[in-house]
């Protein structure tokens, strides 16, 4: 883990730094060489030296983001191009985990 990362997320509000903190582990539970590294002011997550995904938090958000997405089929309350697309989480919102953990295992599968 890097401690640049875990400032960061520790730097948050609460609630963005308790979801913050959820979805870094479910990263490196999907991804467990995952490397991650603050790039343009937010967490990156990468497996062999490409983009898996983003942690980017907002005002009244955070939005993860999952690269190399071409191909795969998001659910509803997703948004963003083919090449990426993430989901907006705000405060009070559980997120499923689960299910994030598979489309990002689909998307990093080719990385």
């Amino acid at each position: 883990m890097n401690q640049e990362v875990t400032a960061y997320i520790e730097n948050l509000p609460v609630w963005q730094g308790g979801l913050g903190s959820a979805l870094r582990d479910m990263v490196h539970g999907t991804i467990p060489e995952a490397e991650e590294r603050i790039q343009y002011k937010k967490p990156h997550f990468l497996k062999n030296g490409h983009y898996a995904a983003v942690i980017s938090p907002s005002k009244d958000a955070i939005a993860f983001m999952i690269m190399n997405a071409n191909g795969i089929d998001f659910p509803k309350g997703f948004e963003g191009p083919a090449e990426r697309k993430w989901i907006k989480l705000r405060e009070g919102d559980t997120p499923d985990l689960a299910l994030l953990s598979d489309l990002l295992k689909q998307a990093s599968s080719t990385l």
